[in-house]
């Protein structure tokens, strides 16, 4: 199934469990108004998208950027690898569908700081350098990370 066909049998998806699963039940709520369960679940709801599938080259050039070596396909941690993978692809894609036009940031300070003020910490930082000062090992300004896999 491609991605855009994902997008679509999902997004039907979470429009009809949202008009039709807390309106078909009533919920059961303390003397503030908090629900007393759980009125839904991320698992049942994402049981009912379909699951992609990842191809082994995918997966092989996943581990190529990593610099890992990947399981030998058909092993048990190679499977389990992969299933791990669709489910995180599946939760991502279901993500990207949540509609947050108009709900403003909650949780961080500094949410609505323009992305300049970013560029600017960066710049009061040597441009990054300074966490250079934190590795062991390092060359013409670049990080040395061994790698388990040989070039």
């Amino acid at each position: 199934m491609s991605l855009l066909q994902l997008r679509r049998v999902a997004a039907r998806r979470v429009l009809s469990r949202a008009s039709s699963s807390l309106s078909n039940r009533a919920v059961e709520t303390d003397s503030c108004g908090i629900p007393r369960r759980p009125t839904w679940s991320v698992n049942e709801l994402l049981s009912s998208y379909p699951v992609p599938s990842l191809a082994p080259h995918t997966l092989k050039h996943l581990h190529d950027l990593s610099a890992l070596v990947p399981p030998e396909e058909n092993t048990p941690e190679y499977k389990k690898l992969k299933t791990g993978l669709e489910e995180l692809i599946r939760l991502v894609e279901a993500v990207k569908i949540v509609d947050t036009e108009g709900v403003p940031a909650f949780g961080r300070e500094d949410a609505g700081r323009p992305a300049e003020a970013d560029a600017a910490d960066v710049t009061a930082h040597e441009g990054g350098r300074s966490l250079l000062n934190h590795s062991a090992r390092i060359h013409n300004g670049f990080y040395i990370v061994d790698a388990d896999k040989p070039q």
